[in-house]
């Protein structure tokens, strides 16, 4: 699969390869189980293959601003008239993954999705051996490196934070 391919870059800006759904779906069943029994959802219905796909995880599947983006035949929300708007900020603020949207949907708009999943890509890869974590895989969930990743460097404070106002466990530590 070619890692520009828009269904990785999501209506709101995040990039569905950095999540930890799409990676249990792709590559690592026993996190897939691990996550689904913790929300009570069969594994089937916590698969997830990015924004755009076929299979979406039950949040991305009723996703308001993918609803409201096909509506108004645009790609992405830095595309609509009223951007941002208050379901986007809402949204935006309400979980560590989604602190650099604002700053994707312009990288977006102005090199377009393509370049951006060519870049975006770098944020979320290993410096040791280059896999793709989440934001929530404080270390690297294949060598073990420590921050996982740029994004996490970057966010870990407010990663940290979320981890102990949640019952959500820490992926990796």
């Amino acid at each position: 699969m070619e890692k520009t391919d828009k269904k990785f870059a999501a209506v709101c800006g995040l990039y569905c390869e950095a999540c930890s759904w799409f990676i249990a779906t792709a590559e690592d069943p026993e996190r897939l189980k691990k996550m689904a029994a913790q929300l009570h959802f069969s594994e089937e219905e916590s698969k997830c293959y990015g924004c755009r796909s076929d299979k979406r995880l039950s949040y991305c599947e009723n996703c308001e601003m993918f609803a409201c983006a096909a509506q108004r035949g645009i790609d992405f929300c830095s595309e609509c008239a009223e951007y941002p708007c208050d379901t986007l900020k809402q949204f935006q603020s309400a979980m560590p993954h989604r602190i650099e949207l604002w700053d994707n949907l312009e990288r977006i708009k102005s090199v377009g999705y393509q370049q951006w999943l060519r870049e975006i890509r770098e944020n979320y890869a290993c410096p040791r051996c280059g896999t793709v974590n989440s934001t929530y895989d404080l270390k690297c969930r294949k060598c073990g490196e420590k921050p996982s990743c740029t994004y996490v460097a970057k966010h870990k404070k407010e990663i940290e934070q979320f981890f102990k106002e949640q019952v959500m466990p820490k992926t990796e530590s």
